[in-house]
């Protein structure tokens, strides 16, 4: 008896993650054995996706807006903003750190044969063009756009300070932003249940459509990037944790952060997975004013993945055209930007592209290692982008642990405010 208990226990408590992978795996068996069925599911797996995107803006929006606007205390925001930032640093200089060695020591580019093709790498723009892209936009309407998700986050915070100076939570609009927050968290819970159907649907099409690309000349740098995703989520994800909140954080994180994971390598999409995020960091206990700020700056800003991909292509080019990826200056550019790709150019639409751009035009590449790395980054986003969504729960737990202190989530327990 205790043992089918035991069992209940356990889906119950990984119901969710244990019905997307099961979605993932029916639909890649169908994209292996009828890759032209797998291709025809593909509007299914769209209209999930689809679901998904559009809630995501006025998640955003509305999260941070009342987050900020009834935030009484103005020294509050800004020790979160400051543990945002200086986390996401951090964690992405550990991440730096990691591949660089493990790229000397697994070369990522060894044995491969690659024909480069020919292409043209499109007008390369300024710092500062990038930077004013990155952070604002020239109309309104182009702030209610997934791929502006930088402006937007700037501009809900603005907004809220707005609310919080004239009235705060208590105004009408303060009410009506925490109903609007509600009633959006509620239709998250709707999508989700339609989730391993979509993602079932999705991996079919995925599958189907570009399966035969895994096998390739690129497969070498995949045997080196994988490896190095799972080591980073097996070593530091825990390590993260356990300085966030001990070993009850610890258990707490590995009991919640199984959907968002998952639900990130299948949608390849940290956006997609915010609401998922989101409810992630209601369950372990991060205290909504955190979560809804850290979250959202956590889709363009925190990407540690990202941070490993970038140096691994650029070890992969390296090696491609007989360069050594040795030196102080070469790690150091390398670094600046994989950082710079990840924590700017992620905001700006079309962010990959114009990072792999910037490794192309940084290192003085020619114009044919644009599309051979623009490859590599469709092979490495599942990855990349599950430790990118996966890392910022945890590193909301880290910003919660800078901010009220290490015993944070004993003294939700022990107010009855957790199970």
């Amino acid at each position: 008896m205790a043992t089918q208990n035991g069992q209940q226990s356990l889906w119950q408590q990984y119901k969710t993650p244990i019905l997307l992978l099961g979605g993932i795996a029916a639909g890649s068996l169908i994209g292996v054995i009828s890759p032209g069925l797998g291709q025809t599911l593909k509007p299914i797996g769209d209209i999930f996706l689809n679901l998904l995107f559009t809630i995501v803006v006025p998640l955003v929006f509305v999260s941070i807006t009342c987050a900020v606007g009834s935030m009484a205390n103005m020294s509050r925001l800004g020790k979160i903003l400051g543990g945002t930032v200086a986390t996401f640093l951090g964690t992405g200089a550990v991440a730096a750190a990691c591949v660089l060695i493990w790229v000397n020591l697994f070369s990522p580019s060894a044995g491969t044969s690659i024909q480069l093709a020919s292409a043209e790498v499109g007008e390369a723009q300024t710092a500062a063009q990038m930077i004013v892209g990155s952070l604002t936009v020239s109309d309104f309407p182009e702030l209610w756009s997934k791929s502006h998700m930088l402006p937007l986050i700037i501009f809900a915070i603005i907004t809220g300070f707005c609310v919080a100076s004239c009235g705060g939570e208590n105004s009408p609009v303060g009410r009506l932003l925490a109903n609007l927050n509600d009633i959006i968290m509620k239709f998250v819970g709707v999508i989700m249940t339609i989730a391993p159907l979509g993602l079932g649907a999705y991996f079919a099409n995925l599958v189907g459509e570009f399966g035969p690309q895994l096998l390739s000349d690129y497969g070498r740098s995949m045997v080196v990037y994988y490896p190095l995703c799972l080591l980073y989520v097996v070593i530091f994800f825990p390590l993260y944790a356990l300085f966030a909140g001990g070993k009850t954080g610890l258990r707490r994180m590995l009991k919640h952060i199984f959907t968002p994971a998952v639900t990130a390598f299948a949608t390849q999409s940290s956006a997609a997975t915010l609401p998922v995020n989101k409810e992630a960091c209601d369950s372990i206990g991060v205290p909504k004013d955190v979560s809804d700020l850290v979250l959202p700056m956590g889709c363009t800003m925190h990407m540690d993945g990202s941070v490993l991909s970038s140096i691994v292509k650029i070890a992969f080019l390296f090696g491609i055209f007989d360069m050594p990826f040795t030196g102080a200056g070469t790690y150091a550019m390398a670094i600046a930007v994989a950082i710079l790709s990840a924590f700017v150019l992620s905001g700006a639409p079309g962010g990959g592209l114009v990072g792999e751009m910037l490794i192309v035009s940084m290192f003085g590449f020619p114009a044919e290692a644009f599309p051979l790395i623009a490859t590599l980054g469709f092979l490495f986003d599942p990855a990349a982008t599950c430790l990118n969504a996966a890392g910022d729960t945890i590193a909301s737990m880290i910003v919660t642990r800078l901010v009220e202190g290490r015993d944070w989530l004993e003294k939700k327990i022990a107010a009855g405010q957790l199970q």
